[in-house]
């Protein structure tokens, strides 16, 4: 077991190392920051004395040495942009991408099993067709699309619900909804399919034949065991919601996370971006490593396979 870990652990850091890698040359692939950041009179003398200060008149190997080497002891450089440290700039955005994470995982839980356990036991009723079309439509649609929509019916028509910003429980409503969409899909896909196999075991059909009540059948028994790959999926996508979730935070003007990137890579703040696909990188990588040793915990025949 303790050599399944090792070796589990030590693909988890060169995934890490190659994606440091490839975010470090993709980002300076996407131009020169000095362009946005100097006015059109600034002389070349102004020119290269910002590409000193800023570290960019190293060679690239030294640059990214150097920024490994801040990354591990828990420094990310200052924005380029406005010389903040960006470990400031992520604490001051992290609770807003927190809160909104919260709540789209609480209209996932509270939309997407209830639709997932009635699509699976009305197969190929009314409510199974619906449900379905609902899943195909939430990974189909683009979520920036479909939070320009929401706002232009309960923002602008209906005047029911704020267009942007954070404040109040009305403002988590749109951008919560939009971030969820996909993930709403995805988890009523895989726990329809979950469902329907864990109704044919044996072990459901003996419930039932012993005059179990059928929603305890549904509810208590087939759903417990039917959630295990579905957690797993929705448990990937928890890091995605609070670093990535750009498209609903740029559209609805969130101050979170996700925006912070997205600022980021339009000014071409490099520590900034390398910081938040790094840092999101971290969280999935180690949560599918999490994943990865529990299922080993569970199975002996993952460990030693």
């Amino acid at each position: 077991m303790r050599r399944y870990i090792l070796r589990r652990a030590a693909e988890a850091v060169l995934s890490l190392f190659l994606l440091s890698v490839i975010i470090f040359i993709v980002v300076r692939l996407t131009g020169d920051p000095l362009i946005l950041l100097l006015s059109e009179e600034a002389t070349e003398e102004d020119r290269a004395a910002l590409t000193t200060a800023l570290g960019l008149d190293k060679p690239m190997p030294v640059q990214y040495v150097i920024f490994a080497k801040e990354f591990l002891t828990g420094d990310f450089g200052n924005s380029i942009r406005g010389g903040t440290p960006v470990e400031d700039l992520i604490l001051s955005r992290i609770m807003p991408s927190l809160k909104l994470a919260a709540a789209a995982i609480l209209i996932v839980i509270v939309v997407a099993v209830p639709l997932g356990v009635i699509a699976a036991v009305n197969k190929g009723k009314i409510a199974d067709g619906v449900a379905r079309f609902i899943a195909v439509a939430g990974q189909s649609v683009p979520a920036f699309w479909m939070g320009i929509v929401l706002i232009q019916i309960f923002a602008v028509q209906l005047d029911l619900l704020p267009t942007s910003g954070m404040g109040g429980i009305d403002h988590y409503i749109l951008p919560a909804i939009t971030l969820s969409l996909f993930v709403i899909a995805g988890v009523m896909r895989l726990l329809r399919s979950s469902m329907l196999e864990t109704l044919d075991t044996e072990y459901v059909k003996l419930a039932r034949i012993k005059g179990i009540q059928e929603h305890r059948v549904i509810w208590k028994h087939s759903l417990r065991n039917a959630l295990i790959p579905v957690v797993t999926f929705g448990g990937t996508y928890v890091a995605t919601f609070i670093t990535f979730g750009i498209l609903a935070e740029v559209v609805f003007a969130w101050p979170g996370l996700g925006r912070l990137l997205f600022d980021g890579i339009v000014v071409r703040d490099f520590p900034v971006v390398q910081a938040m696909v790094l840092l999101a990188g971290a969280l999935v990588i180690s949560a599918n490593l999490a994943v990865d040793v529990l299922y080993a915990y569970i199975d002996p025949r993952i460990r030693y396979g």
